[in-house]
């Protein structure tokens, strides 16, 4: 074992007065024979703008993520600030509509655990698509979840337009673009009647989103019993499954109210 007497203590280094422009005076240590430490007031300043600049750019990168998110979302550009912080809950019926929408956010995970759907019904203007777009931003911005936006026709669209020649997508990747997100708002249900080929697409796509406990958020014009008739007793059946809920906007529409 080596004795205390043994252990070589380390030279100190050597130290010398010297002047900052900046700072003024201060000690400057010895490194090597001709390299002196410099003033630490500098050093400071320079780790802390390295710091402040490297924070600058994950905050550049961070939005540009975000807007890129927001971009592969397809949230109508009316929408993107359309929050649950900011959505105005006036009537009971309102407040148990905004209460809805934050647990349903809130609680996603369990929501991509059973594949649990919601659907809006109610006049236009009573704020459905708020709360819709409010639950899917909250969704991206909190947990980072892929989320798209898109009417019935434009999914119906995208899907039979892989049938012209020169298609780059098949049929059934036109489908799994609809089916991978974390969560589809699929709104405008029953717009219009539709065919029995259209309604056949839709099916695929949520029968398919069902099958792998995908949610669906569906906002209709419609009543429920109009919702049933359009969409079909095997779709409407699915949606109901595993806790499914309907949120009824059975108040005014807030348009052109001041």
């Amino acid at each position: 074992m080596q004795s205390l007497s043994n252990i070589v203590t380390a030279p100190q280094r050597a130290t010398r007065q010297a002047e900052c422009d900046k700072h003024g005076p201060y000690e400057s240590r010895q490194y090597t024979a001709k390299i002196w430490s410099n003033c630490p007031e500098c050093i400071k300043a320079a780790e802390a703008d390295a710091k402040a600049k490297a924070e600058k750019r994950e905050r550049e990168q961070e939005q540009r993520r975000w807007e890129a998110r927001l971009e592969r979302s397809c949230i109508p550009e009316r929408f993107l600030d359309r929050t649950l912080k900011n959505y105005e809950a006036k009537t009971e019926g309102q407040q148990q509509a905004l209460a809805f929408a934050t647990d349903y956010a809130d609680n996603f995970d369990k929501a991509l655990e059973t594949g649990r759907c919601a659907l809006f019904v109610g006049l236009p203007g009573t704020g459905k698509t708020h709360l819709a777009a409010g639950i899917g931003l909250r969704l991206m911005k909190r947990d980072n979840r892929r989320v798209l936006f898109t009417t019935v026709m434009r999914a119906v669209r995208s899907i039979k337009e892989t049938w012209t020649r020169g298609s780059e997508l098949t049929e059934s990747q036109a489908i799994e673009k609809l089916v991978a997100p974390d969560l589809l708002i699929l709104d405008e249900v029953g717009v219009q009647f539709g065919s029995e080929t259209e309604k056949l697409m839709l099916f695929d796509v949520l029968n398919e989103r069902y099958e792998r406990r995908r949610p669906t958020l569906l906002i209709s014009n419609l009543d429920l019993d109009g919702v049933r008739a359009y969409l079909g007793e095997r779709i409407f059946d699915r949606l109901r499954e595993d806790g499914g809920e309907a949120v009824a906007f059975d108040w005014a529409s807030h348009r052109g109210q001041a």
